[in-house]
């Protein structure tokens, strides 16, 4: 059985940075992100409206929209109470985003979450009405680098990403009012199903941020979600680690 004693439970007092308070209900679920990388690229707001539920409306920095490839892995996945158990509680997932906002409360919103634990991608389709899919993923580090392979397995779409990626530089923390933070603040998700829109809300430290270079061999993610990238290289972030607890979801009125 896996041990969960190195997860940071003192991120629950740290609170001064949130831009918002904490839910005044029990977290639910704690969950580690490691390795992670952001890869942004800047896309047309009406292009993203299209494609995003209405309910929420688009979030924007400087008048421009953002989409997000967000390669990562994850351990101490379980809900609150139950212990870490081997394959369940640790496995790849890879996020397609973009940012919109609701009642003042700006999140993410997933066009798709792929990860490699079928019972996962089960529970969260069923649970939280996420766009999860199962795929084949490896992930192995080495010389400071992160070779990432994913391939869905769930979906006629071809949806593959292979690259590598490595931080670049020292870390900072995100000022607010800058695209960093805008790109990675964030606390809360949107869902939208049936016409109900549901937020969850989330609550971590501030992102400890490195610059980035990334290498990619294939990358239809994007394609995959009905968006074309630009042809121009994207903007990279990398940050090592992010544990969070996760609080029940909502539904708006």
């Amino acid at each position: 059985m896996l041990s969960r004693k190195n997860f940071d439970y003192g991120l629950l007092d740290a609170i001064a940075h949130r831009p918002w308070p904490l839910p005044d209900r029990p977290w639910v679920m704690t969950q580690s992100w490691h390795d992670l990388l952001f890869a942004h690229w800047a896309i047309d707001r009406d292009r993203l409206r299209a494609l995003v539920p209405a309910g929420i409306d688009i979030d924007l920095h400087d008048g421009q929209a953002w989409l997000g490839i967000v390669p990562f892995h994850m351990t101490n996945v379980a809900p609150r109470g139950l212990p870490n158990l081997p394959w369940v509680s640790a496995f790849p997932e890879l996020n397609v985003r973009t940012y919109v906002v609701r009642d003042r409360k700006p999140g993410v919103y997933f066009f798709s979450l792929d990860a490699a634990n079928p019972l996962a991608v089960a529970a969260a389709r069923a649970l939280f009405k996420l766009p999860y899919y199962a795929a084949r993923m490896h992930v192995e580090t080495a010389d400071g680098s992160v070779r990432y392979e994913s391939r869905r397995t769930s979906n006629e779409r071809i949806a593959a990403l292979s690259c590598r990626y490595r931080p670049t530089g020292g870390v900072s923390v995100p000022v607010p009012g800058t695209l960093e933070y805008f790109l990675t603040e964030r606390y809360c998700l949107y869902v939208v199903d049936s016409s109900r829109v549901r937020r969850l809300e989330i609550h971590h430290r501030p992102w400890h941020l490195q610059p980035a270079e990334l290498e990619i061999a294939t990358n239809t993610m994007a394609d995959a979600a009905g968006v074309s990238l630009p042809p121009v290289a994207p903007l990279l972030h990398f940050s090592a680690r992010q544990d969070m607890v996760a609080f029940p979801m909502e539904t708006l009125l």
